[in-house]
């Protein structure tokens, strides 16, 4: 049986244009309610099995405070532009399964 792949929860403090130019690439992606807390948030990607892609430093407390979650992405956009997120959310959804990532936290780095 077939692991399903990752798939992604933008939260509205990302581009939506990372969104756009990942779906061109066939991968699963959307973008949270704008207004919702970061609890809200969490809660909402996990109970949909997505990881939730962010630049918000919450849900690394969040994290550490033992809530479950499928997985969290972090990253500045100031420091990593669109291209990064998308490269970088690329490689994520082609190296790993979406179980892998259950109560994972990675960090956007620079993939050249």
């Amino acid at each position: 049986m077939a692991t399903p792949p990752v798939s992604f929860y933008l939260d509205e403090n990302l581009s939506p244009e990372i969104i756009k130019q990942l779906s061109l690439l066939g991968i699963d992606v959307i973008r949270g309610p704008l207004n919702a807390d970061d609890p809200q948030h969490l809660w909402r990607a996990t109970a949909m099995g997505r990881v939730v892609c962010t630049e918000d430093k919450d849900f690394l407390r969040l994290a550490a405070s033992g809530v479950e979650h499928a997985g969290i992405i972090r990253g500045r956009q100031r420091v990593h532009g669109i291209g990064d997120w998308v490269k970088y959310l690329r490689l994520i959804h082609a190296v790993y399964a979406a179980e892998e990532l259950r109560n994972t936290v990675l960090y956007v780095f620079a993939v050249d």
